[in-house]
């Protein structure tokens, strides 16, 4: 059996998945209007973090053997402290590193600033996050999209389970910088004021920057764990060859890849569904279609980008573990940013913090290149 040991997240809302939690239940959002931010001409609305304190963090905690950028601060910063809560050695052959991302370091592409040329490849990233925990196995990278995150959560769960490591510490990260906005900009999708998932005056998707990461670990019998410990019940990846920019308008891949999430829990034990919900129109509408088409139209379904836009590879990992923190809280979180339902299939879009004892929840993404997962978790 797997199951979640320790986690992390260092965001706009906090350096600790507790003040993260906090937060988010507070209806605090980490974005603004972000006005000349680049040098881009064009405003933008996004969650930055605050570099001012993770110079700090960095400075007290951790003892780099090179100089960092600052996406490699907060990969380790997170790494570091999740490790730390686990009480792990990650220096043992037990462990295994995987590393998610979607854009890396890809801001040395403008500006090396007298990095060397490797350190923009995302194996190269791979390779400081394992050679700063001294750890002897090969750190995996996924990098597929939106979806980059709950992937990594997958494959690491599949070597586990398929190569006997004893733990696995998935580390998801992004920031944000002018490739990355105006490679967005470029097909006008962003919205320029806090975004609305599932509304119907909906006009585009927010950005943020963040990491994540989640420890977890194995176990023979699922009776000895504590009361309240999350374990893993189900997932999937479905690729549905719809668009480059877009998956299937009907669906199809995040129905199935839910329907093989849900193999093994009771839907009826299900306290809600964390969705993507980027607040596009093709994504929340895509998104309606597999909730239905599942028979989950009843339950209870909430987005968390209006806290923290969409955080790119992290953004799997991150809501994960603020999902894991609801289902232990007995919460179902509110959609920031939604007011009027506005999606072509029927859904319950939770606005409201609301109370639920069941134990069981669905993370559901989608992504560019038709990229579709979903994965599974529940208290015990």
């Amino acid at each position: 059996m797997i199951y979640k040991l320790a986690d992390n997240i260092v965001s706009p809302l906090g350096f600790t998945t507790e003040e993260n939690y906090a937060n988010v239940k507070n209806g605090v959002k980490g974005g603004a209007l972000r006005t000349g931010t680049f040098g881009l001409p064009e405003p933008f609305w996004g969650s930055l973090l605050d570099w001012a304190a993770v110079e700090a963090c960095v400075a007290k905690e951790l003892s780099p053997a090179q100089t960092l950028t600052p996406f490699e601060k907060i990969m380790l910063l997170s790494a570091n402290r999740a490790v730390q809560s686990a009480k792990i050695d990650p220096k043992s052959g037990d462990v295994l590193f995987v590393l998610s991302t979607t854009k890396g370091n890809v801001a040395l592409l403008g500006e090396s600033d007298g990095f060397e040329k490797d350190r923009v490849h995302l194996w190269r990233s791979a390779q400081i996050l394992g050679e700063y925990f001294g750890n002897p196995n090969e750190v995996l990278v996924a990098s597929n999209a939106c979806i980059s995150g709950v992937a990594a959560q997958l494959l690491a769960i599949d070597m586990m389970r398929t190569k006997g490591y004893r733990y696995a510490v998935v580390v998801g990260a992004d920031v944000l910088s002018k490739f990355v906005v105006s490679g967005f900009q470029s097909f006008k999708a962003l919205s320029p004021e806090l975004c609305k998932p599932f509304d119907e005056n909906r006009v585009g998707l927010n950005l943020g920057e963040a990491a994540a990461t989640i420890v977890m670990a194995q176990v023979a019998d699922e009776t000895a764990l504590p009361s309240g410990t999350i374990v893993w019940r189900g997932g999937g990846n479905r690729n549905d060859a719809n668009h480059i920019s877009g998956p299937s308008r009907t669906g199809e891949g995040l129905f199935n890849a839910t329907t093989v999430a849900m193999r093994n829990i009771d839907a009826n034990q299900i306290s809600f569904i964390c969705a993507h919900g980027t607040a596009t129109r093709y994504n929340d509408d895509m998104e309606s279609w597999a909730i239905s088409r599942a028979g989950l139209s009843d339950v209870p379904t909430f987005s968390l980008k209006g806290y923290y836009g969409h955080t790119l590879g992290a953004a799997g990992v991150l809501e994960c573990i603020l999902s894991m923190c609801a289902v232990q809280d007995r919460q179902i979180l509110p959609t920031v940013g939604h007011e009027t339902y506005g999606v072509v299939q029927p859904m319950m879009v939770c606005s409201q913090l609301t109370p639920s004892d069941k134990p069981c929840f669905l993370k559901l993404i989608s992504g560019f290149g038709g990229s579709n997962a979903a994965i599974a978790y529940e208290r015990v």
